[in-house]
Formats: structure tokens, C-alpha cells, sequence
């Protein structure tokens, strides 16, 4: 049995995006962040991040979590990567070359793209762009991007996709990091390559479809 914890308004959209691509049947727990409820939450409360069920499954109280048959993941790129291995196809790695570079990609997003990318998403987010401070903090953050930014147009400029030449979990990964920073105006388009690869991957109707039930959810 597989289980996924976690609502689409958050990190677990990037697995369920590799689910409706793979048409992998599933069970989906909706585990909503504990932030997001009133500080005085209701006993009938949605289940969330602070549960005492859910944190049987994840200790850190963090979403989302996978279970499957005994085994327990609660990082979303370990959840995907480890879907792809098992039961990607060629939406996985094929070669002990391929397994490394979608570590890599992984670890390049996670290290170099998320955290400015929830910068700028933050901050538009919260309307910050209309003052000086917002301005200058999205400014910052867009900085801090564009070093990944040229790595991956560079490399997209000779590939059409990350690993492989073919769409896989790697352009997931890397996509669903990069999303965040789609607020900018302008930033993504300094990168020709990376914004049609961007567009490419959102075309796709498995992500259509986990963005039309994440819009469809409560923000």
C-alpha cells in the first residue's frame, strides 16, 4: 500500500506531479500545515501537521510524508527519486550516470534555486513589491538566482531536458524549485532555454491537472 500525506498547497505537489505522470495509484492523506489553521485550532480541526496520527508518520511534522510497504519518506525530492527508481520507467534513471545527475539536479535546486525562489514568491506574495524594502529584498533574491539560473541555460541551451534528453524526475525536481520564482517579471526571461524548458514541463497534462486540483484547494 502507498500513502502520501500532505495537501497540493504545498511541497508534496512535486510527487504527486510524478504520480499523474506515471498513473501510479496511491492513497492521498490531505495533511494541511499546522501555520496555516488558527492559532486556536478547533478539536475538529482539519488533520494537520501538528496531529498526533501524522506525527506517528513524520516527527518533524513536515509534509509530505510517503509510506510504502513499511517504508517511510519525508523529503520530497527522497519521495520522488525514489517513485522514479521504483517505478518510473523512463521517467527515472537508466544508467548509474543518469542516477547521479538526477542527484545532482536535485541537490542544485535545492541548494542553489528553492530558498531565493521562496524569496521572491514571499515577497510578491505578500504584496512586498510595492515597497522599496520588497523591492530591493525580491532584487537580492533574484541575484542569488541567476548564477543557478545560467548553469541551467547553459545547459539547456545544448539539451532539451536535464537527464537523459527526455523529460524525467529530474525536470520535476528542478521545475517545482524554480516555480517559485515565476512571480518575477522579468527574471526567468534573461534565460531563453530555461523559460521554454519551464513552459514545456508546465504544458505537460499531468502537471496541468496537479495545478488545476492545487488552485481548486484552499489557500
Amino acid at each position: 500500500m502507498t500513502t502520501l500525506y500532505g495537501v497540493f498547497r504545498s511541497r508534496a505537489s512535486r510527487p504527486i506531479w510524478l504520480l499523474y505522470e506515471l498513473g501510479l495509484p496511491f492513497t492521498h492523506v490531505p495533511v494541511i500545515q499546522a501555520y496555516r489553521l488558527p492559532r486556536a485550532s478547533a478539536p475538529d480541526a482539519p488533520f494537520n501537521t501538528t496531529s498526533a496520527e501524522f506525527l506517528r508518520v513524520n516527527p518533524l511534522g513536515q509534509i509530505p510524508a510517503w509510506v510504502e510497504d513499511g517504508l517511510i519518506l519525508t523529503e520530497s525530492l527522497a519521495i520522488t527519486n525514489h517513485i522514479a527508481r521504483q517505478h518510473g520507467g523512463a521517467l527515472g534513471p537508466r544508467t548509474p550516470a543518469e542516477h547521479a545527475l538526477t542527484e545532482q539536479w536535485g541537490l542544485l535546486a535545492v541548494t542553489a534555486i528553492e530558498t531565493p525562489a521562496l524569496e521572491i514568491l514571499d515577497v510578491i506574495g505578500a504584496e512586498g513589491d510595492k515597497t522599496p524594502e520588497g523591492q530591493a529584498a525580491i532584487a537580492i533574491a533574484a541575484e542569488k538566482l541567476r548564477r543557478p539560473l545560467k548553469r541551467l541555460e547553459a545547459h539547456l541551451g545544448q539539451q532539451s531536458h536535464l537527464v537523459g534528453d527526455r523529460f524525467t524526475v529530474a525536470d520535476i525536481n528542478v521545475a517545482e524549485c524554480l516555480r517559485y520564482a515565476q512571480g518575477h517579471p522579468t527574471l526567468i526571461g534573461e534565460f531563453p532555454a530555461v523559460k521554454a524548458w519551464l513552459e514545456g514541463c508546465q504544458s505537460r497534462v499531468a502537471f496541468k491537472r496537479m495545478w488545476a486540483a492545487r488552485m481548486a484547494e484552499p489557500a
